[in-house]
């Protein structure tokens, strides 16, 4: 079996407004909803919609031959109920076509796995029962943890929790001489089987594609097909893991991405002996060839291919050790506003905003960023927990009150 795997994450997180520390303990509401709204149906319209639109067409087109799949975080679903349930409706359209196939990951987009077993098990069942809601009782079987963050040990944790497979980083300073076109299992518990992100393919279209000044630009499919076909013949799975912005909102349509990708799967089918599979095709069809043992968490964001992009400096650990400092009194307090925040303030990208690398990667974290400066995304996060934990202390308060009653 020869095959390629291609998997997108589709996420947007509430943002935070600009929220001031004269506001802590009378401003008990966070959320821009207005740039989240607005950034939504912006992204719908460049990305979400006519992608979709061209991935069932494809699907169609070559009777299911071509699939994908998708795991979308909560905090976006969530927002596509509210701001835009077309993308939804377009989204389940896909599902039911049996040849889409949707990944679970936790709710929030949290970091969870790092710091708290019984948080990142409620995240995920939470995603759980949100997909199965949104996309008539579909239940997944495989697991993408937020940025592709993996280790041995939240490995073991996803196999406990039933899964069959997860989805990680081809991490260079982790494979070492291996190729990521294989499928590997997890070290501590090997029933799960490990697939790894081919990153040189998937970034040559996720992020060099529009470049004019890449080596091997424009990318046509007849390149990228010769470039497939260079992957030695054992080699069995090519992983293409990206972020679904990447068509039309990180490559701009001007650039041709939509047309390369609608030409993709004919040029595989004539052009080479491979398929397009799905993460749980996969991991059921092809045997894994070892152990993959990654003793440090890794993740697929910037050059390093570590946790440095959230929890690399003290501004993050300071904001990360103080939210989750309150989880057990969080979870004590039955207040459906107290635990959407609390889901909310979990998002990774509350964190990413916070990084203060400015070498090879500053670029990347400035365009994503709406603050001026890591420095002003920490004071901004930090008022708003202030308030939180106020919020959160009077309820804990209300709740003695209540039982001494």
């Amino acid at each position: 079996m020869r095959t390629i795997c291609f998997y997108f994450q589709v996420h947007q997180p509430y943002r935070l407004k600009p929220y001031r520390f004269f506001d802590i303990g009378d401003d008990h509401h966070y959320w821009d909803d207005f740039s989240n709204r607005s950034i939504m149906r912006k992204v719908a319209q460049k990305c979400y919609l006519p992608m979709n639109a061209l991935l069932l067409e494809m699907i169609h087109k070559y009777n299911g031959a071509f699939k994908v799949s998708f795991s979308m975080s909560g905090v976006y679903l969530d927002q596509l109920e509210a701001y835009a349930p077309d993308v939804l409706e377009s989204f389940q359209k896909l599902v039911a076509t049996g040849h889409c196939e949707l990944l679970n990951e936790t709710y929030a987009h949290t970091l969870a796995a790092l710091k708290s077993k019984n948080e990142f098990q409620s995240m995920v069942k939470k995603h759980q029962e949100k997909i199965k809601k949104l996309f008539n009782g579909y239940q997944p079987k495989v697991f993408r943890n937020t940025e592709l963050i993996y280790s041995d040990q939240i490995g073991a944790m996803v196999a406990e929790m039933g899964f069959d497979a997860i989805l990680t980083e081809g991490a260079k300073h982790v494979l070492g001489w291996k190729s990521p076109n294989y499928v590997y299992c997890n070290s501590i518990d090997p029933k799960l089987k490990v697939l790894l992100k081919n990153f040189q393919l998937s970034d040559d279209i996720a992020f060099r594609f529009g470049n004019k000044g890449w080596e091997d630009y424009p990318l046509t499919t007849d390149k990228f097909v010769k470039w497939i076909n260079d992957v030695p013949e054992d080699e069995e799975t090519i992983n293409l893991f990206m972020d679904y912005e990447t068509f039309g909102e990180h490559q701009w349509a001007e650039t041709g991405i939509f047309e390369f990708m609608k030409a993709l799967p004919e040029a595989v089918f004539s052009k080479t002996n491979f398929t397009f599979s799905t993460p749980s095709e996969v991991a059921a069809k092809i045997p894994p060839v070892g152990k993959i043992h990654v003793p440090i968490p890794i993740s697929w964001a910037d050059e390093e291919r570590d946790l440095t992009a959230w929890l690399g400096n003290d501004l993050q650990d300071e904001a990360f050790d103080r939210l989750f400092e309150m989880e057990e009194l969080v979870k004590s307090i039955d207040d459906d506003d107290i635990q959407r925040d609390w889901t909310y303030l979990q998002t990774s990208d509350h964190f990413y905003y916070m990084c203060t690398k400015f070498f090879s990667d500053g670029d990347i974290h400035a365009y994503f960023s709406p603050y001026e400066s890591p420095y002003e995304a920490f004071i901004n996060y930090m008022n708003v927990l202030s308030d939180f934990m106020i919020r959160v202390k009077e309820k804990i308060g209300e709740k003695k009150v209540s039982q001494l009653k």
